[in-house]
């Protein structure tokens, strides 16, 4: 194997997913196939699992990892955001269950050459999919600065983004910022001092802005969701991990939607609208990662999983 991902609370995901081992199953971002493995490990029979990522290499190493599994698996180059195509190819109606975890693999981070890390000195491009058009150092050295500073925003969630779009503007005159760890040292050098000794680098929230804007991440999980529903079954099940507040939220929002939709007024004696529940939480609270996982696996530490289950036709 080229290079093996560690999977995020994978006996979990396990756990509330595969809830009938003869049915079909999708992974819709399959990665280097750390979940889709072990999703694989507890289908019997009849079941099967489809896998989608958008980024080519994750399909190659998914498919090389996988290929025991012969008839078992269905591996597409799609994004998550077209399932409802995929199934339409693939004759498919609704399915049993569905995965998505939102965070980046390790092999992106450090062996796809994209810029997704700040510690490399590689091109500032950031696709998931390379066939897009969008890369990062065109978000970078090209749009106004109140764009950009929009940006680091509402997808980064940065205090600093007005001085580091400053910093960006002032270096950007003099030549082109064109690699991550270029980018980055720029960031460090113009963030307080408080934030240069944590264990956080003062960069992530740019970096994650970034990558946000160029791969169009919460407008396509926006989609998916929408679309969810739909490719369900009866008792099918949904289980997604998120790894920061702008995802977590929308997929909480949802979840709750589907479990509590009716719109009558709250002072109406009783539900007129007709609106039943649609899916049902399978847990309270979104799940972490257990301090033992974090140990092992640093980049776990920001997860949150959450799932729900449909209950209405």
């Amino acid at each position: 194997m080229e290079y093996l991902h560690a999977p995020v609370l994978v006996k979990e995901v396990v756990k509330y997913l595969v809830h009938d081992p003869e049915g079909v199953y999708v992974d819709g971002t399959a990665g280097t196939g750390g979940h889709s493995a072990a999703i694989l490990d507890r289908l019997a029979g009849k079941g099967r699992l489809i896998c989608l990522d958008r980024d080519p290499d994750a399909v190659r190493l998914s498919k090389k990892r996988l290929a025991t599994s012969g008839d078992k698996v269905c591996l597409v180059k799609a994004n998550f955001a077209d399932l409802d195509g995929v199934f339409k190819d693939l004759n498919i109606r609704r399915v049993q269950g569905v995965l998505l975890d939102l965070g980046m693999s390790s092999y992106q981070l450090e062996k796809s050459g994209r810029g997704f890390s700040f510690s490399r000195g590689e091109p500032l491009d950031m696709r998931m999919n390379p066939d897009n058009d969008l890369v990062a150092s065109h978000l970078v050295n090209d749009i106004p600065p109140k764009d950009l500073e929009q940006i680091l925003r509402d997808y980064g969630e940065e205090r600093n983004a007005k001085s580091i779009v400053r910093a960006i503007v002032r270096e950007r005159a003099k030549r082109p910022i064109e690699t991550s760890s270029q980018l980055a040292g720029l960031i460090d050098a113009v963030s307080p001092k408080s934030r240069r000794y944590r264990a956080r680098h003062p960069a992530t929230r740019t970096f994650q802005a970034l990558r946000i804007a160029v791969n169009k991440e919460l407008q396509n999980l926006d989609t998916f969701l929408n679309k969810i529903p739909s490719l369900l079954a009866l008792n099918g099940r949904l289980v997604v991990l998120s790894y920061h507040s702008l995802e977590d939220r929308r997929v909480k929002r949802t979840m709750n939607e589907w479990e509590k939709p009716c719109s009558c007024p709250p002072d109406f004696p009783h539900c007129v609208c007709g609106k039943v529940p649609l899916f049902r939480p399978l847990f309270k609270k979104g799940l972490k990662p257990s301090q033992d996982e974090i140990d092992k696996n640093p980049r776990a530490r920001s997860a949150i999983m959450r799932a729900a289950e449909r209950v209405s036709p």
